[in-house]
Formats: structure tokens, sequence, C-alpha cells
């Protein structure tokens, strides 16, 4: 049953229509409105059962609901809209029928710029939302905004707009289109931008306007085209003239059909501050044209910026001008961009691919919402997670995207030092590491305890630790879990009694232990541990791609760095020993600048304490350097690294995310597991912190840049992917996966 108010327009009204009548192929479908109309006849036309309930009283229409909802017996009750969340928050008290509800836009921006219909139908909204099972955020960036208000990640399914990708067909003179419906004359040459929205705050057409006035001083065959209206309208048409474009700027008014208006576009353009996956990007694309958006909704998983269209931040009328000129005078890009957008939309985004995913989260939902009570169905994940060191997050990343994929119906909550943020930014259940209680609790729920990965096993850092990681192995297999060691390293123990007590404890409390190098199982069977299920895998972290080209450009744009110079990398960090290896490690970053042409480039794993390292190194050179200076995204600083000739590193994630993407590395190793990672991967570029000499650098640099490691380089990466799937191997067969 699909609940709507009824007087939904614009991307809303289409996805809700595409989904009923693509749903209704293949399942019992009724449509239930709240007011008559012109949405609800062209349901009823196109074979839906359509029901209308015109009750102003809620409680009446709650109750008119009720009869249709013991009529009809829906499988599952999906909401969308204000009135529609009201109305299915009051049905759901009592009937056991799970409730979703599709977030369209942001509840707190509907009504911006109307602070009556903000301050009630707005605020009737969002208690409504609280009193609902699931959510369905139309893109990921929705469901990112759901989770910093509070609601739980688990009960967020998404979902993205789709449509019927079908080119134009027939001759179209766009001249004289624009003339007998615009009455808009256009030259030959000129390049036309478009833009399709209500003129309202929300869409900020405003930095659109700016943007295409900055661009024309560059690129004067520009023309712009706004379709829409609103109260924003006045304002617009002032600062087109404050900016003295007026003349190359048409101000179309509602369209309808939208397909020839953007069949006349040469770019299709979106400045909205609040999208979630916007309808008109999708038919600019239908229609053939080239796009520029700001970074809003779903649009990042849509376009790959530098690659089939752009993407700028919200309100940077600046880099959206610099886009708007770069595809003005490149016809051939423009072209390029409007085919690659079309292959991808209409691969993944097409209307038939967004119904199958709506069954497909339904199907979730239901398992999720009848799932017994006393069911073991959840994983729960413990590392050192929360700590913003780039290495252990991506660690984290990895194995929630493995479990993901293996086991989609089960929830995932994962022991954080900072639990807020690991909710938002892995979407999973978190609790603080030390909170035991909450722990315990998670632990009686859980079907798989995974310890990993990373180094937990070790008391270099202190014994406290690795007591506590014990006692949790001690207390999830005493609660019936099953319990992993996953992809992990293990080791230094150092104290004897440590030694044993981690012995005593894995040997009775783990079913399977993966490995990413060998001297930790050498060090597991020196200890005696002969009870669990030990394989030897690799990092989790190798699963990990970089991002897109064009994203990792402007990370280095962003710190200065050209993105088509050549560089050495290095991975720093602070340890003992340090000191004395810093002139060194300067001395043969010289080298390899005045040597080989690469400039040094310090890219932090764990921010900003690496900084400091790389500040000091800085210091002492008199060529030119690099530092990233901001906190990046995983996949990011993977891209940064994958850019690297040959990276030379102390962390070892440094080490592991170059070698990933067949970049040749250089260890300085400060710890046994820096040692085993690179004795692992057959790597002959290994020295001890402590005994760093430049002439030995400079000899493993040369080597790296030569091209002499090349082709054993790619092999490593390569084996490393393929045995990093033990991981999940082990993981399966703890939760009685077979496939």
């Amino acid at each position: 049953m699909h609940v709507m108010g009824g007087g939904d327009v614009g991307g809303a009204k289409t996805q809700i229509m595409n989904t009923v009548t693509g749903l209704a192929r293949r399942n019992d479908v009724m449509l239930l409105s709240f007011r008559a109309g012109p949405f609800a006849d062209e349901a009823r036309e196109r074979g839906i059962d359509v029901r209308v309930i015109e009750r102003h009283n809620p409680f009446r229409a709650a109750r008119a609901m009720r009869d249709l909802v013991d009529e009809f017996e829906p499988d599952i009750i999906h909401c969308h809209g204000g009135r529609a969340n009201l109305m299915g928050a009051m049905v759901r008290r009592t009937r056991r029928v799970p409730v979703l509800t599709t977030v369209h836009s942001d509840y707190k921006l509907d009504y911006m710029g109307n602070p009556f219909k903000q301050h009630t139908f707005g605020t009737a909204n969002a208690v409504a939302l609280r009193f609902l099972d699931f959510y369905q955020p139309v893109a990921d960036r929705m469901a990112r905004t759901l989770i910093e208000r509070g609601f739980d990640p688990e009960r967020i399914v998404k979902i993205y707009n789709g449509m019927e990708f079908k080119r134009p067909e027939g001759a179209f003179d766009r001249a004289q289109y624009l003339r007998e419906t615009f009455g808009a004359e256009i030259a030959e040459g000129d390049v036309l931008c478009g833009i399709a929205a209500r003129l309202t705050a929300v869409k900020d057409i405003a930095t659109t306007v700016r943007g295409f006035a900055a661009a024309l001083k560059e690129a004067p065959q520009l023309r712009l085209f706004i379709a829409g209206e609103g109260e924003d309208e006045e304002m617009l048409r002032r600062l087109c003239t404050q900016l003295g474009v007026a003349e190359r700027v048409t101000f179309c008014g509602w369209v309808a059909p939208v397909e020839p208006f953007f069949r006349a576009m040469d770019i299709n353009l979106l400045s909205s501050v609040s999208e979630t996956f916007p309808y008109s990007i999708l038919e600019g694309i239908c229609a053939g044209c080239a796009t520029i958006c700001s970074d809003v909704g779903g649009m990042p998983e849509l376009i790959d910026t530098g690659e089939n269209g752009y993407i700028f931040p919200v309100g940077d009328d600046k880099q959206l001008a610099r886009y708007m000129v770069r595809l003005a005078n490149d016809a051939a890009q423009r072209q390029a961009f409007a085919e690659a957008l079309y292959q991808k939309a209409s691969r993944d985004f097409s209307k038939d691919k967004m119904c199958e995913r709506q069954e497909a989260n339904y199907r979730h939902v239901l398992a999720r919402f009848h799932r017994p009570k006393e069911e073991r169905e959840s994983i729960v994940i413990c590392g050192a997670y929360g700590r913003g060191n780039a290495g252990d997050d991506a660690i984290l990343e990895a194995i929630v995207r493995e479990m993901r994929a293996l086991a989609p119906e089960r929830t995932i909550c994962v022991m954080s030092r900072r639990p807020k943020e690991t909710r938002l930014n892995y979407r999973t259940g978190a609790v603080y590491t030390f909170n035991v209680l909450s722990v315990l609790r998670r632990f009686r729920r859980a079907a798989l305890y995974i310890n990993g990965g990373g180094s937990l096993m070790q008391d270099v850092t202190s014994t406290r630790s690795i007591w506590y990681y014990c006692y949790t192995l001690h207390a999830a297999k005493k609660r019936g879990c099953k319990v992993m060691m996953y992809g992990c390293g293990i080791g230094p123990i150092n104290r004897m009694g440590n030694r044993k007590m981690a012995a005593r404890t894995i040997d009775r409390s783990v079913d399977r232990i993966t490995l990413r190098d060998d001297n930790s199982r050498a060090l597991l069977a020196e200890m005696g541990v002969t009870r669990p299920d030990i394989r030897v895998s690799a990092d989790p972290t190798i699963i990990l791609d970089p991002a897109p080209q064009e994203i990792v450009r402007l990370a280095l744009e962003q710190s200065g760095i050209d993105p088509d110079g050549r560089y050495i990398g290095f991975g720093l960090r602070n340890w003992p020993g340090l000191d004395g290896a810093l002139p060194e490690i300067a001395a043969a970053a010289e080298y390899a600048y005045r040597r080989h042409g690469l400039t040094p480039v310090f890219v932090p794993i764990e921010f900003p304490s690496d900084l400091t390292p790389a500040e000091r190194v800085g210091a002492l050179l008199s060529c030119p350097w690099h530092a990233v200076r901001t906190r990046l995204p995983i996949e990011t600083t993977i891209g940064i690294l994958a850019r690297m000739q040959t990276v030379v590193g102390i962390r070892l994630h440094s080490l592991m995310f170059s070698a990933g993407q067949g970049v040749p590395v250089v260890g300085m190793s400060y710890d046994i597991k820096v040692d085993g990672f690179l004795k692992y991967i057959g790597s002959r570029t290994c020295l001890q912190l402590r005994s760093v000499r430049a002439d030995e650098l400079c000899r493993l640099i040369d080597e790296c840049v030569s091209g002499a490691l090349d082709g054993e380089v790619c092999r490593t990466a390569e084996m490393l992917r393929e045995r990093e799937q033990e991981n999940v191997r082990g993981a399966a067969k703890l939760l009685g996966i077979e496939n």
C-alpha cells in the first residue's frame, strides 16, 4: 500500500508514479491518496487501484485508512510526504504492518522561505517520522542527514530515482523551439545552459546566475535558460540586471513537457542547496545534455567528476564558472560527457533498476520486521576504531563492506571510541568500546564476533589493551557467539604473562583466525595456539579502491599540489628512533628530487599527528615539498598514494595502500608488523628505522623508480587481493553461509 498526500509535484510525483506503476507489474498495489486530483486520476488511468480519502480531520482519516488496511491486508505500508507520514504513524500503533517512508527531500527544508508552513506542516512531519519503522532516503547524502539527526542507521534503506531512458526521436530544430516557445533568438555557435527547478531558496539559482556571469567573461557564447516559477523570480531578474547578463538570460516560466527544453540545451545545470536524486538531472541526461551540478544528494553516486560530468561544492559559483567555461569551449568533451553519463545512468538508474531495488528493500524490511526476537542475527566488530587513524578506519570500512555483501540481512554493531561518528560514517550500529554492559548486551544477540583487523594482540602500546581484547573474546564465546580474529596481525607480545594469557584465551575462545602475514602465524605456533582454524590471508584494506581521478585531483589542488606533477610519497609517524632517522630521510628526499625530479609529498595516515614528523623533515629540505594538511576520506588518501612514483613509509598502511595499487614501496620498520608485511609480499626494500642511512634509502629509491620492480609489484597487488578473500570465506563458514 502506497500512501501519499495527493498534491505531490516535480521529482517526488515522478518517482511515486514510476514506482507504483513499475511495482504493479508483479505485485498487488493499492495507492491511497488524501486528495482527489490529477495525480490520482493519472494513476487510475494507468491501471492502479486508487483510493481517495478526503478527510480534514486526521483521526477520521486514520480510521478510514485502517479500514482500507484491513481490507487490502498489505505486507508493507509505504508513505510519501508529510501527511502520509502522519497517517502512517497513527495507523502503525494498531496494525502489525511495517511502515516505510521514502524521504524525498530534507524535511527541514521542505517549506524553506515559508515560516508558517515550516512550523506547522514541517513540525508535524518531523514528529511523525520518529514513529515509523523504516526510512528510505533517496540517495546516500540524505541517509547521512537522517543519521546525523539521530535516526537508527540499521533502519535506513537507500533508493535511487529511476526513469525510462529512451533517446528522443525525430528531427528537432532547437532554434525554432526556443523562438516559438520562449521568444528567444539564438545565434550559431551559442552554447546553451539550462536549469529546470522551482525558483525558491533551496534551489539556489542565484549561484547559477553568478557562475554564469563569471563564465561569460571567458566564454561569451554562453546563454542561460531558467525554467521554473517561484517566489525568487524577481530577485533573480534583478541579479541578472546587476551583473549585466540580462540579455543572455531567458526566464522560461513553468515548462511542460520538459523533454524538448532539455533537447534544446547543451549543458544541464543544478545548483541546489539540498536534493536527493533530482529527476531534472536524469531528464537532461536522457536528452543528451552534459551535466554540471552541485554536490547534493546522490549526485556523487551518479556523476564521476571529470569523467562523465562535473560536481561543484554547494554555493561555489567560482568553481561552477570554471566548469562552465571548460564545457563551453570544448564541444568534444560535452559530447563525451553526455554519452558516458547516459550509458551509466541507463544501466544503473533505469526505472526497472529502481523497481528492482525497491522490491529488494521490501524484502529486507520484511525480513527485519518479522525476525524472531530471540534469533541471534547481528555481527559485532571490535578494533581500534574511532581514534582518527586512517589505517584503522580503512580496516573497518573494508570489514563492514564485506559483511554487508556476505550477509545483507544482518545488522552490524561496531565497538568504537566515537560511536556517533562511526554510526554516521559506516551506517552501522555502534557502542562505546569500554561500555562493558552495552557490549555484553550486544553479544547476547550476536551470531558472530569479529576481533580485528590490525594488530590488537600486542603489548607494545600497553598491557591493558591486550587484556581487554582477550576479555572480549572470552565474553563473546561465553555468551554464545561464533568468534573470529579477522585479517589481523599478532604481536609483538613481550611479557611472558601476557603471552600465556593470550594463548590460553585464543585457544579456548576463538573459532577461526585469518592472519595478514606469515610472522603472525609463526608467533601463534610459538605460543602454542592450536585449536582455532588458522589461515593466512591479507589485510582487509586491500579491497578498497581509490577515489575517482577528478576527486583526487581536487584534493591535491586544495593542498597546493599540482595534480600533473611527479612525486615521491612519505608516510611517517612519531616513534622512538625517529630523531636519528630524520636527517637521513631528508637527504633521501632531497636526492629523489635532484636525481629523479620527484617532489616529496607527505601523506598523513593518522591525522594530524603524522604532520609533525612531516614538518620536521620539511624543515631540513632545500627542495620544494608538500604535505596533505586536511583529513581526507580513505579512498582519496589511497588515490593520492596511487599517484606517487614510489612511497617511503614508516606507517604500515601507507605501505599497504600503495602496494595494493601497484606502487613500489620502501619500508622503514619500527615494528614486527612492518617487517612481516614486507616479507609476506616478497619485498626486498625494507630497512630498520633505528639504523636508516641515506645511501641505502637512495639505492632503494633508485631501484623502485627504475621500473625494475613494476612487474613484481603488480603481481603482489593481485596476490594480496586474491588472498584477502580468505577473510570472507572464514566469516561465511562461521555464519553457516554455503556460497
